[in-house]
């Protein structure tokens, strides 16, 4: 099943965000987490988010409109990107006026590497989402990258981890080039959402 999804527009500015009309989908995460890989295996195609092999390449906030339904709203990554601490403050300031303006935000999708150890940046905006009352589904990127048992201990790890920040929600493992977890993380979205 692929989505009907439109770019609307590259918002470098609060003044640029779209009318507020339908509820958004947030996505956030490190800058290489795989947030554009995850974008296009969602709607079913490679052509939706520019995928880079250089960290922190999206600087602006990415709306698209789906299925005329909703919309989803790729923030810029944090933590490592190759740029200027300013450019990177200014990116902070962005991300953090979006959260601020009182959007339709129906969920945060946050995306967290399954091989690594909860980064203290993902544990900052986490707490920032969990303190805020934000909706939020963490999902889990790369698995494919781990084997079956490796699998099983991140997972037990990281929810551990991330309950200690008071997450209480069920984690969500995806692979974007094998295409586990797109199943399980549409329904959370649409049910987010109110559609279908």
């Amino acid at each position: 099943m692929n989505l009907n999804a439109k770019f609307e527009i590259g918002a470098a500015s609060p003044q640029q965000f779209p009318e507020p009309t339908l509820p958004e989908i947030a996505f956030a995460g490190r800058s290489n987490v795989g947030k554009s890989s995850l974008l296009n295996t969602l709607v079913g195609t490679k052509q939706l988010a520019r995928v880079s092999t250089t960290p922190g390449k999206t600087q602006e906030i990415n709306f698209y409109r789906i299925d005329e339904s909703f919309r989803f709203v790729d923030l810029p990554g944090y933590g490592y990107a190759k740029t200027s601490q300013q450019r990177r403050r200014s990116w902070g300031k962005l991300i953090t006026t979006y959260f601020d303006s009182g959007r339709p935000l129906a969920m945060v999708v946050h995306l967290i590497d399954s091989r690594l150890t909860l980064q203290d940046s993902d544990a900052r905006v986490l707490r920032m989402f969990i303190e805020g009352g934000f909706p939020v589904q963490v999902v889990l990127t790369k698995i494919d990258k781990l084997k079956q048992g490796e699998r099983v201990r991140q997972e037990r790890k990281l929810a551990s981890a991330l309950e200690e920040l008071g997450y209480r929600n069920r984690l969500i493992l995806l692979s974007s080039i094998k295409g586990i977890g797109r199943k399980e993380l549409l329904q959370s979205i649409f049910l987010a959402a109110g559609s279908r």
